[in-house]
């Protein structure tokens, strides 16, 4: 018996493809699953092609638009290949590529379709081979949104922890931090969280802000948020001093996460852990650990500029070079959050910063903490 028939081949000058082949919708703090991707576009003809819109399609059902990414939201997502530098116009030059950064959030589970396909509207080559550009419509780039994301204990103990350089927002540092490594563009920081500690007063800092012991979140226990075989450690830089980052000419692949952990959770799944102190990690390659182990002490050591732990899932054993998966936490309490745009207009981390926490912390489970939430972890 005959399968169904080939779809028509199309004419697309403007290639796209997205850099993994799909995730799962991950249900977020604020109630809603979120979806965060990339699609990376190559302009392959000698004719310049300009993107006018971009719609996203339940891929069984194309009638269905799951969200459009018009001409006035385009500037905002379409980059240069490091995902940080706005492309500054919609015109894609022959033979160069561009990265659109993607978000999209649906209300419940009934909403998300198994599968995405995106419908690309262009001006650019035409098929004649004429060197003026026209219009184009076609369909491209598909995305699978299957599976459930891993649900891990938390990385930490203790009340007052900020989520800072969360998802999902396209100029977040992790979330536009695309690098060209193992030969691949790869996302690994998608979901990755930078986690700072309130002290009882609110203070994200109290003291000299140049020591590092003047931040609430130094030397706090970092635990192993599952039964896991530890593959890669480093344990030997020391702490940058706050304020700063180091020389951009002493980073390297191998120390720009500074001191750290890498836990094989079985299954294809990883975790990371970044910016320990020099000499507190207790564990080695090889290494069984259980949930809840310590693994180290936060610090502040690699390309940062004051103490944290930066925390991410990811599919492979390469810290940069693997894919950013989402996850869950299986518990923990939302207490309030951080004013974004307060945060933003801040030129130090000094100050209160715990003035809108909730009347009652509320409990939450298997979810994913959103920017800038504030929250308590069991322990």
């Amino acid at each position: 018996m005959a399968g169904p028939a080939a779809p028509a081949d199309q004419f697309t000058p403007v290639v796209a493809s997205t850099l993994d082949p799909g995730a799962a919708p991950v249900l977020g703090t604020d109630g809603r699953l979120h979806v965060v991707y990339e699609i990376q576009l190559t302009n392959a003809k000698p004719v310049p092609a300009t993107l006018q819109e971009i719609r996203v399609l339940d891929a069984n059902d194309p009638d269905r638009v799951i969200a459009t990414v018009a001409t006035d939201d385009l500037p905002d997502v379409l980059r240069d290949l490091t995902g940080k530098v706005p492309a500054g116009s919609l015109e894609i030059e022959p033979f160069v590529s561009r990265l659109v950064l993607m978000h999209l959030s649906f209300a419940s589970p009934a909403d998300v379709p198994s599968a995405l396909v995106h419908r690309f509207l262009v001006t650019g080559a035409p098929l004649d081979g004429s060197t003026t550009p026209g219009p184009l419509d076609y369909t491209a780039a598909p995305y699978e949104l299957s599976g459930t994301p891993p649900v891990v204990g938390p990385p930490l103990a203790g009340d007052g922890w900020v989520a800072i350089n969360g998802c999902c927002g396209a100029d977040g540092i992790h979330r536009n931090t695309v690098l060209p490594v193992n030969g691949r563009l790869a996302d690994t920081q998608r979901f990755a969280i930078d986690y700072m500690r309130l002290d009882e007063e609110g203070r994200l800092v109290a003291g000299d802000p140049a020591d590092v012991k003047s931040y609430r979140a130094y030397g706090a226990e970092v635990l192993a948020v599952a039964d896991a075989t530890v593959v890669a450690t480093l344990d030997s830089l020391d702490d940058q001093v706050p304020g700063s980052l180091p020389d951009p000419s002493t980073i390297t692949l191998e120390n720009v996460d500074g001191n750290h952990v890498v836990l094989d959770l079985g299954d294809g799944r990883y975790a990371f852990y970044a910016h320990l102190q020099k000499g507190s990690v207790t564990v080695a390659p090889g290494d069984r650990v259980r949930r809840g182990e310590v693994l180290g002490l936060l610090g502040n050591s690699g390309n940062t500029s004051a103490p944290h732990l930066h925390f991410h899932l990811m599919d492979g054993e390469s810290v940069l070079g693997s894919s950013g998966l989402p996850y869950t936490y299986d518990a923990f309490d939302v207490v309030g959050h951080i004013d974004a745009a307060q945060f933003a207009a801040a030129t130090s981390l000094e100050g209160v910063w715990d003035e809108h926490l909730l009347p009652t912390p509320e409990p939450r489970t298997e979810q994913y903490p959103l920017d800038l939430d504030i929250l308590d972890f069991p322990g």
